[in-house]
């Protein structure tokens, strides 16, 4: 059997790629019969990267033609279907659905996040995708929604694949990046491009003042995202008083080392944060998206965000408190997502399993 993948796949994001790792190396321990297509941006890279086929994505001919080949396509994972970034991306993701519908595919929705969907975006979820045979979803919020749209599919609520992630078993060295432990505790600040976000660059910088001056922690500004990142972390650094370091990009094995051995982490990447959470990191969130919010939601996290997007930003003494009550209360922190963990990792094998029983049916 064949299984295609869409999703946000060969841009260089390191959340999605990490998806796709994920998705990738538990297909293979769970279906080595299965082969794997996937649709990417860049898809010589990313065959170089995982050994496995893919087809440029933005070729339709070639797109539909892979979907001719598969037995399954899984959409996911991701935040594909919402039309919060714009119009022309929800129409790809759920045509690719409808197009695998209509050539008698088996599909699937795959670990994803639905939403926000405005009235048109409903709509279009609503048209495109019926007749999708299953679906799991990564939080609560997308479950209901998704319910209300699809009442003829079978959705469930699992967790993201990135829960999964486990480190080579070679150590990483992170003394070219400044971050050796024997230097000393470092927390790491994980930000992305938004419009609002010029209004919370100030309480973002006293975060990262206070943590070092008043906490002693060193403090790296990981650019998840490749250099729109790195910019908008190079205007957060220019409004602090102290010297957190720009650390380069670099590959997903890299940056999920620097995120366990980190004493504490801020971040708007939803990946960032899950990569923390799988290592039992204890963050401040900056839930730029519902994604960001659901995951706090679902993990039952006992911190607020440092600030909400959209929202008037913090007063001085309300990061301060915040900043504080993560370090004062990091031990219990770190021990309520030890106890988290070892469910939602199990949720997140679910994807796998609803796979698997859709492979089997008739």
């Amino acid at each position: 059997m064949r299984a295609l993948i869409s999703g946000y796949y060969g841009f260089g994001n390191l959340g999605d790629e990490a998806l796709l790792e994920v998705i990738v190396g538990r297909l293979r321990a769970r279906f080595p019969a299965l082969e794997l297509e996937v649709l990417s941006a860049t898809p010589e890279a990313t065959t170089a990267r995982l050994g496995i086929a893919a087809t440029p994505r933005w070729n339709f001919r070639l797109v539909r033609e892979a979907i001719g080949r598969a037995d399954v396509v899984l959409s996911g994972g991701g935040g594909l279907l919402q039309n919060a970034t714009s119009i022309r991306s929800i129409v790809y993701y759920a045509g690719i659905l409808r197009e695998a519908i209509k050539q008698r595919r088996k599909t699937m929705i795959f670990a994803q996040s639905i939403g926000p969907l405005d009235m048109v975006g409903r709509i279009l979820v609503r048209h495109f995708c019926r007749g999708v045979d299953r679906a799991t979803v990564r939080d609560a919020r997308s479950l209901h929604l998704l319910h209300s749209l699809l009442p003829g599919t079978t959705v469930e609520q699992t967790a993201d694949p990135v829960f999964l992630y486990d480190l080579p078993a070679r150590e990483a060295d992170l003394s070219d990046e400044g971050l050796d432990p024997s230097q000393g505790r470092y927390a790491i600040v994980s930000v992305r491009k938004i419009a609002a976000l010029k209004e919370g660059t100030k309480a973002i910088a006293r975060a990262v003042d206070r943590l070092s001056s008043e906490h002693g922690l060193r403090v790296g500004f990981l650019p998840l995202g490749g250099a729109p990142d790195a910019e908008v972390a190079t205007t957060i650094i220019r409004a602090c008083a102290t010297a957190p370091m720009l650390l380069p990009e670099c590959d997903l094995a890299k940056a999920a080392a620097i995120l366990r051995g980190a004493h504490a982490v801020i971040g708007m990447r939803l990946h960032a944060l899950i990569l923390a959470a799988r290592f039992n990191v204890p963050f401040l969130a900056i839930p730029y998206d519902p994604k960001v919010a659901a995951l706090c939601e679902d993990l039952a996290y006992p911190l607020g965000p440092l600030w909400v997007p959209g929202q008037s930003a913090p007063s001085d003494a309300s990061v301060d408190a915040a900043v504080d009550r993560l370090m004062s209360e990091h031990d219990s922190l770190a021990e309520h997502l030890r106890e988290r963990i070892a469910v939602v990792r199990a949720s997140a094998e679910r994807n796998f399993e609803v796979l698997g029983e859709l492979l089997r049916e008739p």
